[in-house]
């Protein structure tokens, strides 16, 4: 992977840390999901009006993509309804690049070279470290449930998206209706919460949006680099933001034990350092 690609990708990976920390950090997780969601939106509406149309080959990708993120925010909220969502997300993240990475093979014979395979494995196990550390192994069995169908969900649309933007022939367009396909979770966040008469706190709302322009930033980022960079390693070294974030909660929140955390963090670098260097 090019140095270009690779600074690309990690700088993905700490907006991603970063609007997850600031949804973790919220009074009103369900709120601030609806405020990232309604910044895919306004993101995707401007990209379509400054990009041309995505090529029609693309369609069924956007499709299955849009799909599978509605299935991912659904699994989301049930994880933070069963558990600790510090204890099995990283879970979901571990064995999204490995899943990832056997697709692409199997489905466009896309194939790392043998360090590149080292590097993804060594970036899942320091992912999986991590969530051993959070108490995953001790987990409720149906959260566990959940972030293996999480996992699932963020290997289908990193499959999905990457063979579509390379068949768009406009990366921003194809990035455009995605982000607005995916902006219906926004109203049906504020339906929920108009039909329990739940209140609306404008400040919450304000930061998710911040968290939004994080994400949106981040995603289109991730696409733009798979146009061009394999598939696999860059979902890998993307999902290395779960052990970005948790030194964000080391140095930010106080969050302990720190040894395991920034043994974590030794293994998953070294394994974006493979990557880069070898694949």
């Amino acid at each position: 992977m090019s140095a270009f690609a690779l600074s690309l990708v990690l700088s993905a990976a700490v907006l991603h840390a970063s609007w997850n920390a600031l949804v973790k950090a919220a009074s009103d997780r369900a709120l601030t999901i609806a405020a990232v969601a309604s910044m895919h939106g306004l993101g995707g509406l401007i990209l379509i009006m400054l990009s041309a149309p995505p090529a029609m080959a693309s369609w069924p990708s956007i499709a299955a993509s849009t799909l599978i993120h509605y299935a991912y925010y659904i699994l989301l909220f049930q994880a933070y309804r069963l558990g600790d969502l510090s204890q099995v997300y990283p879970i979901s993240r571990g064995m999204a690049p490995a899943v990832v990475a056997m697709g692409t093979y199997l489905i466009i014979g896309e194939n790392l070279t043998t360090l590149g395979w080292a590097g993804l494995a060594a970036i899942s196990l320091g992912i999986f470290f991590l969530a051993i550390q959070r108490g995953a192994a001790h987990a409720d069995k149906r959260a566990v449930g959940v972030a293996l169908l999480l996992g699932l969900t963020i290997a289908g649309y990193s499959i999905a998206d990457g063979i579509g933007v390379r068949l768009s022939q406009a990366p921003m367009g194809y990035i455009g209706w995605l982000f607005l396909l995916e902006s219906p979770v926004l109203f049906a966040i504020l339906w929920q919460r108009r039909r329990k008469a739940t209140a609306f706190d404008w400040r919450v709302f304000g930061i998710g949006m911040v968290g939004g322009v994080f994400s949106v930033a981040a995603y289109a980022t991730v696409l733009y680099v798979k146009t061009f960079a394999p598939i696999g390693a860059v979902s890998a070294i993307r999902e290395s933001s779960v052990v970005i974030a948790a030194l964000i909660g080391l140095v930010f929140f106080g969050e302990r034990p720190w040894l395991g955390r920034l043994i974590s963090a030794v293994i998953v670098a070294a394994g974006v350092i493979t990557l880069a260097v070898f694949d």
